[in-house]
């Protein structure tokens, strides 16, 4: 993977090759983006680049520095990692990147941190990161990912340089699936309507056998909601559970259902909806959906969202949910 291997973020791109080009290299980098939106790619693609022995840029792919990169055993490329899926400690911080920083790099210029999740970091571990960034050596680069960059202190946003990434271009998205993936045309356009310019749950989409299954269970609790009784709400909940680590794709797509039914009642046009093979499921719905009940409904997904990142319990969540979409 380098910058040429990149589908969109060229404004991002061209900003890493300017500063390198310059010699005007950050210390401290925040990249925000939904969840896989080409965070990880970018990160990876900049220190591979900055630490490629032929110094150019766009690393070479032969020196050893960029085989090493590739196969993820570079000594001055560090993923801090961390043991709860939640959070990201003070401890973990410290130990992988403050201390570690204090040793010169084993062989390049520089020492370069990817914190993924930096959305995580507890506060005591951004305190522990702030005088890190303050004050760094000379060769120390930290690159924050996150999807949420409120989530960050305003002294860690202040300090680093911030880079938002914008929707790739459906047109990109689908001739990289249809001409790099071989996914057939049809498909493609119902994954680039569903990834709303995220490259990275395009594909997903398109090359998971689970997603393809995601989709239709969506599909099943969206056409039968009001038909269904408890039992039936129970073994909709139980479906759900399946997908306990793709949940918020999961009501990710359930959102897209009732943005079609909205479409279709703003436009009456087929050609506007995403779930075009469920049409006369969704006119249907459409019909005796209000506008204020749409916009409920969706709300009511929204907030299931947050429940459910907060830890709150599954089952529980998606319970409250179907019963609240199944109301008119």
């Amino acid at each position: 993977m380098d910058f040429r291997q990149i589908v969109g973020h060229e404004d991002i791109i061209k900003h890493f090759k300017s500063s390198i080009e310059m010699g005007r290299i950050g210390h401290a980098y925040i990249i925000c983006g939904e969840e896989s939106s080409g965070k990880n790619s970018l990160a990876f693609s900049f220190a591979k680049t900055l630490q490629c022995e032929e110094k150019g840029m766009d690393p070479c792919n032969s020196c050893q520095s960029c085989i090493q990169a590739d196969s993820g055993s570079h000594p001055d490329i560090i993923r801090v990692t961390h043991e709860k899926p939640q959070i990201i400690s003070v401890d973990e911080i410290r130990n992988q990147v403050v201390l570690s920083m204090e040793e010169m790099p084993y062989k390049s210029k520089y020492k370069i941190y990817i914190i993924e999740d930096g959305q995580k970091m507890n506060p005591q571990a951004q305190n522990a990161l702030l005088k890190t960034i303050e004050e760094p050596p000379a060769y120390g680069i930290v690159i924050i990912l996150t999807t949420s960059i409120e989530k960050l202190l305003p002294t860690i946003v202040s300090r680093c340089v911030t880079l938002n990434l914008k929707p790739v271009k459906d047109r990109d998205i689908s001739e990289y699936l249809v001409n790099e993936l071989g996914v057939d045309e049809k498909k493609a356009e119902f994954c680039v309507a569903y990834a709303q310019g995220n490259l990275g749950k395009a594909i997903m989409l398109a090359t998971n056998e689970e997603y393809g299954m995601l989709v239709q269970s969506v599909i099943k609790l969206e056409t039968n909601i009001y038909d269904m009784d408890m039992e039936d709400i129970q073994r909709a909940i139980e479906e759900c559970k399946k997908y306990d680590m793709s949940i918020n794709d999961y009501l990710d797509l359930m959102m897209v259902w009732y943005r079609d039914i909205l479409m279709l009642k703003v436009t009456g046009k087929i050609d506007k909806i995403i779930f075009r093979e469920e049409y006369s499921t969704i006119k249907k719905q459409a019909n005796y959906l209000s506008y204020n009940e749409l916009e409920d409904k969706s709300q009511a997904i929204i907030n299931a969202k947050v429940r459910i990142n907060a830890n709150a319990k599954l089952e529980e969540v998606m319970r409250l949910l179907i019963l609240t979409l199944k109301e008119i």
